[in-house]
């Protein structure tokens, strides 16, 4: 199973930036992608999800209303649209992914996931 991001930047508060995460190798039995943010000094935290199948989502109450997770299974692409940054959300940003293995999996609790890319950088300024 291979991740990989793009997208991050810098960007001014109250500007937009789009994350995608290309995702290859995994089994048809189904997955759950989701995006996590760690700033310096800070834990890991998750910021939104979905599911391969019937794309539910989850989103952290910080990012509600801002963000958008969305998937193109034809392209292996998930994306992550942030509108409305603040310099709060600054952080680098990972992108993970659970594969099912007969029951499906829906979280955004990193420690469940156990594959992860190389993370981008996101810098808003105030």
């Amino acid at each position: 199973v291979q991740l990989v991001e793009s997208g991050g930047g810098l960007v001014q508060a109250g500007g937009s930036l789009t994350l995608s995460c290309k995702v290859s190798g995994f089994t048809s039995d189904g997955y759950t992608i989701g995006w996590f943010r760690q700033a310096p000094g800070k834990e890991r935290e998750g910021v939104s999800c979905i599911s391969s199948s019937d794309g539910e989502t989850l989103y952290a109450d910080s990012v509600k209303g801002r963000f958008t997770i969305s998937r193109d299974n034809a392209k292996n692409m998930v994306y992550l649209q942030m509108n409305s940054l603040k310099p709060e959300d600054t952080a680098v940003y990972y992108c993970a992914a659970i594969q099912w293995r007969g029951w499906r999996v829906v979280s955004t609790n990193p420690r469940q996931y156990e594959h992860w890319g190389q993370g981008t950088q996101v810098t808003v300024s105030s």
